[in-house]
């Protein structure tokens, strides 16, 4: 049975530990940052951030701060998974964690191109993507052992819940029929969005207002690449090129008037 990760944004209020608890378990850098008018920080994924806190200012009558844990949502509908062309991203059986083996990644950047929630982050360094494995991956596996994901064991507020995908459906619409008894509309994002994420939301807000497409959309390998030639056709002037050469070859050769006036002619002296 599938693995997921809950995540009410109604119990978080941005404390940021999931942040540190992943940086520390699985031993990413700490990277330079600098304010850019958002108390987000750091302000998007990298190779050596895998999940963060969103910080979303809302100032209709006063201010209000929404929080939301960015992550890998380890879909069903895999895109990153779909269009890997060296077979590197793969889907773990028993939890549905969605990984990529970065000792067969060939740094295309395919994954980083066609994922809805621009999640895989490419490494300049080592020429590979890297992202959040769900804490079930190798000498990192903590789910394998028995333990929560390191952001999980971090959360103090309980915004953060792991379990059996099934179980944490049924627990998160029971939590969104309590906020609508308390005069608040949520619901859950994920459910069947790309057939399942695993890591899914109750949201108490339109989804574009966390940043999350309404309609996540899956690239299979064949839509892919070609949305990819059609960029390079594009970019390079040879499919405008085409219907140009089309146009103006598909129109028959103008006829020699004058050559048609001598052959005339010449006929009309032959009878004569």
């Amino acid at each position: 049975m599938p693995k997921s990760i809950l995540i009410d944004v109604s119990k978080c209020h941005g404390c940021r530990g999931c942040q540190v608890a992943c940086k520390n378990w699985n031993d990413l850098e700490a990277t330079l940052t600098q304010f850019e008018g958002s108390y987000e920080n750091p302000t998007r994924l990298s190779a050596q951030t895998w999940t963060r806190v969103r910080f979303i200012e809302q100032t209709d009558g006063g201010l209000r701060f929404l929080f939301r844990k960015d992550t890998c949502k380890h879909c069903t509908d895999a895109s990153c998974m779909a269009v890997c062309p060296a077979n590197a991203i793969y889907r773990k059986d028993k939890t549905g964690a969605v990984i990529i083996n970065r000792d067969e990644c060939i740094g295309c950047k395919n994954c980083v191109t066609a994922c809805p929630y621009q999640i895989p982050q490419y490494s300049k360094t080592a020429g590979t993507v890297a992202k959040c494995h769900l804490c079930n991956e190798g000498d990192r596996d903590r789910i394998g052992n028995g333990l929560q994901p390191a952001c999980v064991s971090s959360c103090p507020t309980g915004a953060l819940i792991f379990g059996d995908r099934a179980e944490l459906l049924n627990d998160a619409k029971a939590r969104v029929n309590h906020l609508a008894r308390q005069g608040t509309e949520a619901y859950v994002y994920g459910e069947k969005e790309l057939s399942g994420l695993n890591v899914f939301y109750i949201l108490d807000e339109p989804s574009e207002t966390y940043g999350l497409p309404a309609k996540p959309t899956f690239t299979d390998n064949d839509v892919f690449w070609l949305a990819k030639w059609a960029n390079i056709l594009f970019g390079t002037g040879l499919l405008t090129a085409i219907p140009y050469y089309l146009f103006f070859n598909s129109e028959e050769e103008p006829q020699d008037l004058e050559a048609d006036d001598e052959e005339s002619n010449s006929s009309e002296k032959e009878v004569s």
